[in-house]
């Protein structure tokens, strides 16, 4: 019979509707799939493998999915009765009690969550290198990352031990493992998938899933999406279910192109050639393309991007801190989490509010840009996944960050800022401006030099269906799915 991973999820949830396979055989497969990769990888931080089993014998929601088995991420939404640590410290032990709305709509679609996976602390890198779990590593080449923050999830799901895993997005954290893992991955408009407790990051943060097929990201999105009442935000309704989008035609879009960094100054060769490549595909499926880019304040929305992210941090600080019962202290978390909270908790009220309005500017800017082009093409990273260990700090950077904890002077944390501002997105400058203007935007692999490349559609805001449309026409003329990396499963059902 097929091997593990020449499926994706609704592939097999067909095989079990019609009882090919059954649930548990499913459930059994995944993991052992799980242990033969995760000590490549670490990317399991909590196995729920005996519960899963049990859910699989019993009677599932007739959803979707029904008896697929998936990974969550640690991160991005409580799964009651299941540890939730976020990659803290000081949560080791804590239990919720309740589901997040996004875990709740992913049990309801009856698929069956069998490990959760490894994060950075927070989600706030695009590495996965917690100090509480260790790194988490590339299956194409171990010696890289798989990128942040779902890198636990994207690992897993490249290497074939799970069809699809849960994600979430504040700056490309969907985007940026999808496009070093070569997976699919799609950022859902703001407040199409509902958040806990209504908004993080100041609406950045979407979530999704890391996907080897379209038509499964299609599919989840039409079971997670729906806005709760009073949610702060409200996504356009979309013209039907977005798993019809899979297989109709786009039409004839109008597609720009840009082998530039967005927030960067830097592209590399070989994920400007991807560019190149995927606009030339485009243009060969009867698309009209033209390298176009809009103009905007590349300084001033990496500000506001890194703003908002600082005082979210704070935020998120403060409620570890809630969820442990214990006042937050410098030890009980990594040193950059640490200060990006200093940070944020020395911005003032109209730092905030400034910021808020660049990212809103910036949306109309994107929103009269998208009257001529119905899709912007950039790469997904402008460089290739960084080695383990690339971006850690270094024991001069930790000596300052100890002198900064002692001495948090608003100064000197705002010139730490303008710092970040300069150079922290270099490697990843593509994706932040689509969680800021709130639009849809998906990573699609388009080459592999030797690792994944992957470019970044944007649409306009609300418009999933475009990107869902032109991302299966790529697919389907340019298929990935078959293409394995070095750390594979190899059971066999």
């Amino acid at each position: 019979m097929a091997s593990w991973g020449d499926d994706d999820a609704t592939a097999l949830a067909a095989q079990v509707a019609t009882g090919q396979r059954s649930a548990l055989e499913l459930v059994d497969a995944a993991i052992a799939a799980i242990e033969e990769v995760n000590p490549a990888l670490n990317a399991v931080v909590h196995r729920r493998y005996e519960r899963a089993r049990e859910e699989a014998r019993a009677k599932l929601p007739d959803g979707p999915f029904r008896g697929v088995p998936i990974a969550v991420k640690d991160l991005d939404g409580a799964f009651a009765g299941e540890p939730y640590t976020m990659s803290c410290r000081l949560l080791t032990g804590y239990i919720p009690t309740t589901d997040s709305p996004v875990m709740a709509r992913l049990r309801a679609t009856g698929a069956i969550v069998v490990c959760k996976t490894n994060t950075p602390e927070l989600g706030i890198v695009g590495v996965t290198e917690p100090e509480l779990r260790g790194a988490t590593r590339n299956p194409w080449n171990p010696d890289h990352t798989p990128g942040g923050s779902s890198g636990g999830s994207a690992a897993l799901v490249a290497a074939r031990a799970v069809p699809f895993a849960h994600a979430g997005d504040g700056g490309g954290s969907i985007r940026i493992p999808a496009s070093h893992c070569g997976l699919f991955g799609l950022k859902p408009t703001r407040a199409r998938v509902p958040v806990d407790g209504g908004e993080a990051w100041s609406g950045y943060v979407q979530q999704l899933a890391v996907c080897r097929s379209v038509r499964d990201a299609a599919t989840l999105l039409d079971a997670l999406a729906g806005s709760f009442p009073g949610e702060p935000y409200c996504a356009p309704p979309p013209p039907g279910p977005f798993a019809a989008e899979v297989g109709r035609s786009p039409g004839r879009l109008r597609v720009a192109f840009s082998p530039e960094s967005l927030f960067g100054t830097t592209t590399d060769p070989a994920h400007a050639a991807a560019v190149s490549q995927a606009a030339t595909w485009l243009a060969d499926l009867g698309h009209d393309v033209v390298e176009a880019r809009p103009t905007l304040d590349r300084s001033a929305l990496v500000r506001a991007y890194l703003t908002v992210v600082a005082a979210g941090v704070a935020a998120g600080i403060a409620e570890v801190g809630r969820l442990a019962g214990v006042v937050p202290h410098a030890g009980g978390f990594e040193p950059a989490t640490w200060l990006l909270g200093q940070i944020g908790r020395v911005l003032t009220a109209y730092d905030l509010h400034v910021a808020r309005d660049t990212a809103c500017a910036a949306g109309r800017q994107m929103a009269a840009f998208h009257e001529t082009y119905d899709v912007f093409l950039t790469a997904t990273t402008a460089h290739p996944p960084p080695r383990i260990g690339e971006l850690a700090l270094k024991p001069y950077e930790r000596l300052g960050l100890a002198g900064l904890r002692a001495l948090p002077a608003r100064p000197v944390l705002l010139k730490v800022l303008d710092d970040l501002a300069t150079k922290s997105l270099e490697k990843t400058p593509n994706t932040q401006l689509f969680n800021q203007t709130g639009q849809p935007a998906v990573s699609i692999p388009i080459a592999w030099s030797p690792l994944p490349i992957g470019v970044q559609l944007a649409a306009r805001f609300g418009d999933e269906a475009t990107l869902l449309r032109v991302s299966a026409q790529l697919e389907a003329a340019h298929p990935w799915n078959g293409r394995r990396p070095q750390v594979t499963a190899s059971g066999s059902f």
